[in-house]
């Protein structure tokens, strides 16, 4: 799982003085606030009041979730049929003491992976010592599709460690210049407080003041202020070390071919059909990333607690599968398979990766579940990239195909790809980091400052495409609770149909000085709106005999 890191000097240091939009801005109604939420709370209050619901379980496969959290616990799955603690597979399923889920990225002494590498480093790994010396010329066809592959990973495990090199270097006389300036301004406040008023009055011929002067008087907001210079210089300091951890996290394990954490979980890495490898840890070691997902999709709604989630009637299972690094096939398609063999209706996947180690193991889990009415709901990624000429795993395409020979199903028909939005308007309103694809992104939603549970009853804003999917894997748990008789097929109609279609042109991701229509930049064209696709669902007739029960029976 990739993260986005800031780079420029200027985003490292505004991250710190960064105004933020109200802590429920995504649940806002578009047409009547200046934000560009899903009007969640509309669809409850004018929609759903005197509506009865069904227990919806939704599958989080990520860093792993704090389960006992005060926003989250009435909320978690509970395997009914598994006795807690007592050792044994009580279910038979395969998993002991599966309460919440499953950890497939433990180890049965109680271990955990935590970081671990890019897919790039495996690959490589695998390939160096069969092509280090190959001649091209002499390979067969399929060698030379594997040699090719080589050359890919290998070209990016040598760049990507030698720009994290760079970087370093980078934010070591970044960091001099910008202390430096600093405490040359503050020396000039001579004990004022320190805000942007004070700042912008300083008149120095000092050029070291003048670029710390020009620091802050650019990042810190109009109320911004400081007793004294240690807690912003302590600040400042936390950033760069950030960044520094992040460059050498690159050197030391993601694009370290030589770093190996998966004789942790013990497992035979090569039978992608082995089960019941892993642990009951639900939350390992970090939990941080798979807590906020949760929080997004299901947190307590109306309990005076932190923040709502978008599901109302939900039952949050945690599949932890997501290590500090990239996801591997093998733990992703059996989370998937376990998802939809112990009830889930809906998968989250806010994970992703350049490179595939066995596509079609995840494949066939996919299959499994669009054939279970299962729906699978996945971040179109971070890069600022265009997923129509970029590969991104795990993707809704089949590399086979699945029937008869005369008749193969090529992608699913359940998945949903989602790009992110900001809470700003017009222009600036798709998200800079997030991918898009007119052919493989489906839609959009919040997922710019979005505030939810952390670990240990905490709460915090996070973004990327991570927050944008739980919010579309929650509205569509909320109509998959409140019209049981739909499909999943149904559901992602409903959910593209209904839409909000935007109408004009926003700046390209990763390009700010290209504009392009809104439209261009996904399969609907549109932004989730829960309140529209709740009145949509509520005149579409569903395909399904409802067999749950009602909540509360």
């Amino acid at each position: 799982m990739k993260n986005i890191m800031v780079l420029g000097m200027f985003l490292v240091i505004g991250r710190l003085f960064a105004q933020e939009p109200p802590h429920n801005w995504y649940h806002s109604d578009p047409m009547t606030s200046e934000y560009q939420g899903i009007g969640t709370d509309k669809a409850y209050d004018e929609l759903l009041k005197n509506r009865s619901s069904y227990p919806v379980v939704v599958a989080v496969i990520d860093s792993g979730v704090d389960h006992e959290h005060e926003d989250l616990a009435k909320n978690m799955w509970v395997n009914l049929d598994e006795i807690p603690d007592n050792g044994v597979d009580d279910d038979n399923n395969g998993y002991i003491d599966d309460v919440h889920g499953w950890n497939f990225i433990g180890g049965k002494n109680g271990e955990n992976v935590g970081k671990d590498t890019y897919e790039a480093t495996r690959l490589y790994k695998k390939f160096h010592y069969k092509f280090k010396d190959a001649n091209p010329v002499t390979l067969s066809k399929s060698q030379k599709h594997e040699y090719l592959q080589y050359q890919r990973v290998k070209k990016e495990l040598e760049s990507k460690r030698e720009s994290a090199e760079k970087n370093i270097e980078n934010l070591k006389e970044t960091k001099k210049n910008v202390l430096g300036g600093i405490k040359s301004l503050l020396a000039l406040l001579d004990g004022q407080e320190i805000n942007k008023a004070n700042i912008m009055a300083v008149e120095t011929n000092d050029s070291g003041a003048a670029y710390g002067k020009n620091i802050l008087s650019r990042n810190m907001s109009d109320d911004e202020s400081y007793e004294n210079g240690d807690e912003l210089l302590a600040n400042i300091e936390n950033q760069f070390q950030g960044g520094f951890d992040y460059y050498q996290g690159q050197l030391d394990y993601a694009y370290n071919p030589d770093f190996n954490p998966r004789t942790i979980v013990g497992d035979n890495y090569n039978d992608v059909k082995e089960i019941g490898y892993g642990n009951n840890d639900f939350e390992g070691p970090d939990a941080f990333h798979g807590s906020h997902v949760a929080g997004i999709i299901g947190a307590i709604r109306n309990n005076d607690l932190g923040m709502d989630g978008v599901a109302a009637n939900v039952q949050i299972m945690t599949l932890r599968a997501v290590p500090d690094g990239d996801e591997r096939d093998k733990d992703v398609a059996n989370a998937i398979i376990y998802a939809v063999d112990n009830g889930a209706s809906v998968i989250n996947m806010s994970f992703g990766k350049g490179f595939s180690w066995n596509k079609e193991a995840v494949d066939k889990a996919v299959h499994y579940a669009t054939k279970k009415d299962v729906l699978l709901v996945h971040a179109a990624g971070n890069s600022a990239q265009d997923n129509d000429s970029t590969d991104n795993f795990p993707n809704d395409t089949y590399e086979k195909g699945f029937g008869f020979w005369f008749w193969k199903k090529k992608s699913s028909n359940t998945w949903i790809e989602v790009g992110a939005m900001s809470y700003k308007r017009e222009e600036n309103s798709v998200a800079g980091f997030s991918n898009y694809g007119k052919k493989n992104v489906d839609i959009f939603a919040p997922g710019v400052q979005i505030y939810s549970t952390t670990p240990d009853d905490k709460y915090q804003n996070a973004q990327g495409t991570s927050m944008a999917s739980p919010v579309i894997a929650g509205t569509a748990a909320l109509l998959r609770s409140y019209f049981p008789s739909l499909s999943a097929v149904q559901v992602k109609d409903i959910l593209m149909k209904s839409s909000d279609k935007l109408d004009f042109e926003v700046l390209l991701p990763g390009d700010e000085s290209k504009k392009v229509p809104f439209s261009s930049l996904s399969v609907s064209g549109g932004v989730v709106n829960a309140y529209k696709a709740v009145k949509l669902a509520m005149n579409t007739k569903g395909k399904k005999k409802i067999k749950r029960s009602k909540a509360g029976a």
